[in-house]
């Protein structure tokens, strides 16, 4: 689907009600819409699950949110302006979603794959009157692509369920492990879990985060 500012991939809910809550799949670098999408059929019936298609194409056949370009030492640099203008364009998107289709506006969730992830935690602490909930595998906290002063925001009824492989080797696992520290010295609900794994999300990962979903 595309009249809306993104590419998508759309999962209906299979349990109707007046207003149904969302569930948008935010995929990571060199990916596409499928990817997550993989595992709609496996998320909660009561749920629009919509996947998104980031806006940079990335040859032969995936795309980004962002640039991510090395220096001659093989040191990793983000375009955080890039990653800004992704931000807005996924909450301009979100907006279009609420109009088009009976989504509870106060039941968004984000969850986001790695650079999907890192992008999730930027919108839910820039706009969290958008975002009820986010899922982060995989990713970490890039405070340089929030909004300054988003801490003395209306931020408590955010919550996290945030995962990482140990064995990561795209993103240290010691990337990840900041972020919990963070959001619970704001006071936010978060549930932190590792796994023996590389930059992937294992059966178990999965089935936590299903069970998180439900609570």
């Amino acid at each position: 689907m595309m009249s809306e500012s993104l590419y998508y991939l759309i999962r209906e809910p299979k349990v109707k009600q007046e207003k149904n809550p969302l569930i948008l799949l935010l995929h990571g670098y060199g990916s596409n819409e499928e990817d997550l999408f993989s595992f709609a059929s496996q998320l909660p019936e009561e749920y629009y699950i919509i996947s998104a298609r980031a806006p940079y194409q990335i040859p032969p056949y995936g795309n980004a949110w962002y640039a991510i370009s090395f220096d001659s030492d093989m040191n990793k640099f983000s375009d955080d302006n890039q990653a800004i203008e992704s931000r807005e364009l996924i909450v301009k998107f979100i907006d279009e979603l609420l109009e088009k289709y009976p989504i509870d506006a106060d039941k968004v969730t984000l969850l986001g794959f790695s650079q999907g992830a890192i992008l999730s935690y930027s919108i839910a602490l820039t706009y969290p009157e958008k975002i009820q909930r986010v899922v982060a595998l995989s990713g970490y906290l890039n405070l340089d692509i929030i909004e300054k002063g988003f801490n003395i925001k209306d931020i408590e009824k955010l919550r996290f369920f945030i995962s990482h492989g140990v064995v990561d080797q795209v993103i240290p696992v010691d990337w990840a492990r900041k972020a919990p520290e963070v959001l619970k010295d704001l006071n936010l609900d978060v549930e932190y879990h590792e796994y023996p794994v590389g930059h992937g999300v294992t059966p178990q990962n999965f089935y936590d985060l299903l069970a998180w979903l439900k609570k």
